[in-house]
C-alpha cells in the first residue's frame, strides 16, 4: 500500500512525523507537506504562480516540502508518485471539530485525496498548553488505521482525539452549531492596528456528534461526502416551484 501524508501546520510539525511512523506499519509511506504553517487554508489551491518543492527528510521517511497549500501538497504528491491508495493528513495541532471543517486545511488535503479518486483520512488532537502527546495517540492511530484502511467503502474521514486517554473508538456525524463570531482588535509593538477573528460556540452539542464524543473521551471518526446538496431542500424545491 501506498501512503501519501500531508498536513497544514507543515512539514516540521511533530504531528506528520508521528503519524508517519504509524502509517509506516502499514504499507509504503511518502510526506508531500507545506513549507510553511497553513492553518485554516481551507481548500485553497494555487493558481496564481508556478509551485517548487524540495527534498526534505522526516526521520527515515522520504518527504518533500512545498510552497503551496495543504490541497497543493496532495495534488503534487499524488502527480509524482503513481497509484497512491491513500492519503492521511495530520496529525493536525488542534481538533478539526463541527464548524471547523469548513476552513481546516487538514481535512482539505484528505478531501482533495478524494477529488482525485484517491482515499482520505484526516486526524486531530487537541492542544492546549503544549502539543499533544503523541506516543499516548500512536497505538490508538494505529488502531483507526486498522479498522479503516481495509474498508475501502470508506473514502473520506475524519478523525479526532480527546484530551485524555481515550475510552475507545465512536462513529459520528458532524456537530453543526452556531457561532458568534467575535474580531479582537488590537494594536502592532510598531504601530498600527490589527485584528484576530475567533469564534465562541453558542450550543451545546448534541449527543452522538463529533464533539459531543470528544468531550465525552471517545476518538471520534466521522464519514464524510463531498456533496452538499441538501436533497431535502432539493425536493421540497421541486415541489414548491416546478421547472420545465
Amino acid at each position: 500500500m501506498r501512503i501519501l501524508i500531508s498536513n497544514d501546520d507543515g512539514i516540521y510539525s511533530p504531528g506528520i512525523a508521528a503519524l508517519a511512523k504509524v502509517a509506516a506499519r502499514f504499507g509504503d509511506v511518502r510526506v508531500v507537506a507545506p513549507d510553511v504553517e497553513m492553518s485554516s487554508a481551507g481548500h485553497a489551491v494555487t493558481a496564481s504562480r508556478p509551485l517548487t518543492y524540495k527534498r526534505t527528510t522526516i526521520g527515515s521517511f522520504e518527504g518533500y516540502r512545498v510552497n503551496g497549500t495543504p490541497a497543493d501538497c496532495v495534488a503534487l504528491g499524488a502527480y509524482h508518485w503513481e497509484k497512491v491508495d491513500v492519503v492521511l493528513s495530520g496529525i493536525n495541532l488542534g481538533n478539526n471539530l463541527g464548524n471547523s471543517m469548513w476552513h481546516s486545511g487538514t481535512l482539505a488535503a484528505a478531501k482533495q485525496a478524494v477529488l482525485l479518486g484517491l482515499r482520505g483520512i484526516a486526524f486531530s488532537a487537541p492542544v492546549y498548553d503544549d502539543e499533544p502527546n503523541f506516543e499516548a495517540i500512536e497505538p490508538w492511530v494505529e488502531d483507526v488505521l486498522a479498522l479503516l484502511l481495509p474498508d475501502p467503502a470508506l473514502k473520506l474521514i475524519n478523525v479526532n482525539f480527546p484530551n485524555d486517554q481515550p475510552k475507545g473508538l465512536r462513529w459520528t456525524r458532524q456537530s453543526v452549531r452556531h457561532y458568534s463570531g467575535k474580531v479582537v482588535p488590537g494594536t502592532h509593538p510598531q504601530g498600527g492596528k490589527h485584528f484576530w477573528f475567533t469564534v465562541i460556540p453558542l450550543e451545546a452539542p448534541d449527543e452522538g456528534t463529533d464533539r459531543w464524543s470528544v468531550e465525552q473521551g471517545y476518538v471520534s471518526m466521522t464519514p464524510l461526502r463531498l456533496d452538499l446538496t441538501n436533497e431535502q431542500e432539493l425536493a421540497q424545491a421541486q415541489v414548491r416551484h416546478p421547472l420545465g
